[in-house]
């Protein structure tokens, strides 16, 4: 099928030969593409929007055949989430909760954990109803009733979000695993321990506790002392070691304590060299062996994980390591834990654990569980993430009896007794804890079966609408001569897309203005014949049928218009101009158009008829269905404004009041003739014959104008001449040299002088200043706020002082509010001294609070700037130059260069004679620079191999970080090396303000370090935490 642009210009292809009065039916149909042919399956690729007869590729062809059961549904078969026999129960992953779920599994394979868990004491689950849903509360509870699920649950896998929940967890932040064995553990430990039964209290002691000590022997008098202790867990070191017994045996392997680290000896009363070593007394049942793979990283502050490659035993005997040197300590390998990543801060946990009943190996996946054996048995050999294909292929050697692994971070050990009960290995869930297992299992029993019937009714509704939609497919297209109608096609995709609901057929979002079919949205419907219909309709509901009586002559009418006037406009410009160029024959009328109206319309009347055709609507016309103001048989070409700074169609010669724009220079006269034909585009442009008036109101306020604009000019030529020191700022009196011939000086505020001279710089852009407003220097008690003090420093650039005959121009010009003045005395008392006094006087009270407030907002500054000087040796320059910090309660911004003549405030710079910016360093040596220098002393001019140009600035900007950070950044200084001083005062408390410590906008801290450190910007995470 041809493509949409050409079935719509063939659809109205006929209006350059019809005139709209001679529009016939079938120019209508034409225009509605009724007679265009339909595509046959497998002409399109996809469904020709242009072509309301074309109903290929609207989803038919999953219909249309056969069609696979499983197509009718989405829902997975429930007998895959079943526990398959002779397996084990898996956990579910919350988000970053593998480690739990390794330890959990562990856990749960100990028998001895699990057996006496089984014996705590629960009433609540005792005396549950299975009517209700178990909620347990304590740590002890949840397992009891996790590891009954993991034991007797008919599900593959089962959620411990209540064990999670109530320890606190983070699901969605990965923990350190290591720790969190040891903090369950004591947990656990704690828990049980307020058990009622003596045998429970102390079952993880038993399971988990060896006992060590810490033997130190004094190399002078040979005294040895021991400090015992107990553990839980030994932690090996593995960084320079291959096999598990080499790690054991620096862990007990003797240290010596001497320089700095001597040990004070109780028998000679003084620190002397020792020897330390540890001693293990006593093994757990289950021993725990932390590989240390994530240590601490002193270069880049942070954790890092080792993957250094570890053999261990499956048998391991650790009688020669204990201090009886007992013959027989046999341990067997029940689990490994084993970390996926190269980052100490993510990755994945998974655990093989030994089946005590069987002796078989599992890989424990969170939910995913699988036997090991035959060659799968290589313990602890799991795939990086992060490993390459090549890297995968090397897989280390290793001896029969021995694993080795670069991921594994935990082994567990059972020991092997003597005399083992074989009765040992089964472990019965109480009956308590199976009544409520089976209750889960009842629930995912009837959730299974509520899928298996979801499944089937899917199914059944998908085999009727198979039927359905293959019957109705092949009465879709409409025959020629046949009735018809139209429906969306939007809503016949919906109806073949089994997945989303079919609501009821919506016909209204196509009708136009007369409540008939839009001919430009015949693209969104589809032609299909009135028996389809009627089965739809009858189906699935909606409305209204829009059969062939909704075609509408109006819109074909009106569109023909549009199209044949787009059509003339090029031939109608062009006569346009030529017309417009002609002059007026006396006694002929003319009309008033704008000059950018003019040059503008050919524009203005495309975008309008582009508008028109793509209805866009702008109008104020009604849709769907409701009846227009206007007849349909007329021309209407509604005006639309293209944007807000596009103006109608002579709308520029239009004044605010509606009337003819008196600014002539805007306008032209045309004649009759070309204002006929700009008519025919823009009927309701605003129209102004020749002898029509401009607007008497803009008449006479532009008079009134220029009336005033000649007041203001004399007025402000009479205040120029009159105040022409002021305005020139020449000759004026400061209270620094008093001036001899006066004893008073008049005050008014810098705010009033300001407006006033821009008043006489412009009298006819600016408004005339009438009142001196010396309020704003009074508080509000009527007093003056600024002493004579302040007025020499700060304050004075508030004020404007007068001489007494300017302020008579003045009381005579404006309208004075407040008279102050500043008066000099004499105290014949007190030698004839000089004092100043102002009226009105100063209110102390609001001055206090004035200058209070100033102190606050210097302490509580929002963004300020301050400096850092490095104090440095005189034999070594440093390379970075002075940062500018720029104290910020905004995020942190990128550093960014200022420009170079900002830094002319940095107080590290002076301007020499050539102009040139240089640096001024300190060069004082060691001997003469305390560790907390005063400012002064860094503020001393430098010889000339201490000045060099200097760089620019890199400022900063702090947010909710401290200074010291922002100086490492700076300097490469950490903070613990960082000696800060301002004014002689040392900066030592981190906790403090920056306000409360005396660091104000300007400051000037200098900064004396200990001992740079190279790599600071690790050093800035290690910092934060």
């Amino acid at each position: 099928m041809a493509p949409r642009l050409q079935l719509e210009k063939a659809a109205w292809r006929w209006v350059d030969t019809v005139k709209p009065e001679d529009i016939t039916q079938e120019h209508v149909e034409l225009a509605y593409r009724i007679a265009v042919p339909a595509c046959k399956r497998g002409a399109c690729r996809r469904n020709c929007k242009g072509n309301p007869n074309c109903l290929v590729g609207i989803g038919e062809h999953s219909w249309l055949g056969e069609i696979d059961e499983n197509t009718f549904h989405n829902i997975d078969d429930p007998n895959s989430e079943r526990r398959d026999k002779n397996t084990f129960v898996g956990l579910t992953n919350l988000g970053a909760t593998c480690y739990v779920n390794t330890f959990l599994q562990v856990w749960f394979h100990n028998l001895e954990l699990r057996r006496t868990l089984y014996l705590c004491q629960n009433s609540r689950a005792e005396g549950h109803s299975t009517e209700s849903e178990y909620e347990p509360r304590t740590i002890c509870e949840h397992l009891q009733y996790l590891f009954a699920l993991l034991q007797n649950s008919t599900r593959r896998y089962i959620d411990p979000s209540g064990l999670v929940k109530a320890l606190g967890l983070n699901t969605g932040q990965q923990q350190d695993a290591q720790e969190f064995s040891k903090l369950f553990l004591s947990l656990l430990e704690d828990t049980l321990s307020q058990q009622k039964d003596p045998t429970l209290q102390n079952v993880i002691q038993q399971q988990f506790c060896g006992e060590f000590s810490y033997v130190t022997v004094c190399t002078q008098c040979g005294r040895s002392s021991a400090l015992p202790s107990r553990f839980y867990e030994l932690e090996l070191n593995i960084q320079g070691h291959k096999t598990l017994a080499e790690c054991v045996t620096e862990f007990l392997k003797e240290e010596k304590l001497d320089g700095d680290n001597r040990y004070f000896c109780e028998n000679c009363q003084s620190k002397q060299s020792a020897t330390r070593r540890i001693t293990l007394h006593s093994l757990p049942r289950t021993l725990n062996l932390q590989l240390m793979r994530f240590v601490f990283d002193r270069q880049s502050g942070h954790k890092k994980k080792l993957n250094n490659l570890i053999s261990f035993p499956e048998i391991l005997e650790m009688g020669s390591f204990l201090e009886a040197k007992e013959e027989k300590c046999t341990y067997d390998l029940s689990a490994v834990l084993i970390h996926r990543g190269v980052s100490a801060y993510s990755g994945h946990y998974i655990a093989h654990v030994r089946d005590s009943r069987t002796n078989d190996w599992y890989k424990f996946n969170d939910e995913e569980i699988e036997k090991m054996e035959g060659k799968k048995l290589q313990l602890g050999l799991e795939e990086d993430i992060a490993e390459t294909v090549k890297s995968q292929t090397r897989k280390p050697k290793y001896s029969k009896g021995f694993h080795c692994s670069r991921n594994a971070y935990m082994l567990v050990y059972k020991r092997r007794l003597d005399q083992e009960d074989q009765t040992q290995t089964n472990v019965e869930v109480p009956a308590f804890l199976q009544r409520l297992v089976d209750q889960d299992n009842k629930k995912f029993e009837e959730w299974c079966s509520e899928m298996v019937d979801m499944r089937r009714q899917s199914v059944d509704k998908g085999k009727a609408k198979h039927v359905e939609v293959k019957e109705l497919y092949e009465l879709l297209p409409a025959q020629d001569g046949e009735p018809f109608e139209f429906v969306p096609v939007e809503w016949l995709k919906k109806w073949l897309d089994d997945s989303t609901a079919t609501k009821a057929i919506d016909n209204s979002p196509f009708l136009c203005m007369h409540g008939k079919l839009h001919p430009d949205r015949i693209g969104e419907a589809k032609r299909i014949s009135n028996a389809a219909a009627e089965r739809l309709f009858n189906r699935y509901g909606g409305g209204p049928r829009v059969d062939r009586s909704f075609l509408c002559r109006d819109c074909v009418t009106r569109r023909c218009q549009v199209l044949r006037l787009k059509n003339q406009l090029s031939e109608d410009y062009r006569e346009v101009t030529n017309l417009a160029k002609t002059q007026l024959k006396s006694g002929d009328e003319g009309f008033w158009i704008g000059k950018a109206s003019l040059r503008q319309w050919r524009q203005l009347a495309l975008e309008q008829l582009e508008e028109e055709e793509e209805e866009t609507k702008h109008t104020n016309c009604k849709t769907n269905g409701e009846k227009p103001t206007c007849t349909g048989a007329c021309l209407i070409i509604y005006v639309c404004i293209i944007c807000e700074e596009m103006k109608m169609f002579n709308e520029d010669i239009l004044c605010c009041h509606g009337g003819l724009s008196i600014h002539e220079g805007e306008r032209r006269l045309v004649s009759h003739e070309v204002w006929g034909k700009l008519k025919v585009y823009f009927p309701r442009a605003p129209e102004f014959s020749q002898r029509q008036e401009s607007c008497q109101q803009c008449t006479r306020m532009e008079k009134e104008g220029k009336e005033n604009e000649a007041l203001n000019r004399m007025m402000a030529s009479e205040q120029k001449n009159s105040l022409l020191n002021l305005f020139q700022e020449k000759n004026r009196p400061t209270l620094q040299k008093w001036p001899q011939d006066t004893d008073v000086l008049y005050i008014v505020s810098l705010f009033f002088v300001d407006e006033w001279r821009k008043f006489i710089r412009r009298p006819a852009k600016s408004n005339p200043v009438s009142n001196v407003g010396n309020n704003i220097l009074l508080c509000p008690h009527g007093g003056f706020m600024f002493t004579y003090n302040s007025m020499i420093q700060g304050d004075a650039q508030h004020i404007a002082l007068l001489w007494p005959a300017e302020w008579d121009v003045i009381c005579r010009l404006f309208l004075v509010d407040q008279p102050i003045c500043i008066c000099r005395t004499q105290d014949m008392q007190d030698s004839g001294s000089v004092q100043y006094r102002t009226e009105p006087e100063l209110c102390r009270e609001c001055r206090e609070g004035f200058i209070f407030q100033q102190q606050r907002d210097l302490r509580e500054y929002a963004q300020a700037t301050v400096y850092v000087r490095k104090v440095i040796d005189s034999k070594r320059m440093i390379k970075e130059a002075a940062p500018e910090f720029s104290m910020s309660g905004s995020e942190a911004e990128d550093e960014r260069e200022e420009p170079k003549m900002e830094g002319e405030k940095d107080p590290d710079f002076n301007q020499t004679d050539d102009g040139a910016k240089r640096q001024k360093l300190s060069d004082a040596s060691p001997s003469t620079a305390p560790s907390c220098v005063p400012s002064v002393a860094c503020t001393a001019t430098a010889g000339k191999s201490g000045i060099r140009r200097s760089m620019r600035h890199r400022r900063l900007r702090l947010s909710h970080v401290t200074l010291f950070l922002q100086i490492m950044h700076a300097f490469s200084v950490a903070p613990f090396d960082q000696n800060l001083t301002i004014d002689g005062r040392c900066l030592t408390d981190d906790s403090a303000t920056l306000g409360s410590l005396g660091v104000f906008p300007e400051s000037i801290i200098c900064l004396k370090a200990d001992e740079p450190i190279a790599d600071y910007a690790a050093m800035d995470d290690a910092y934060q935490g």
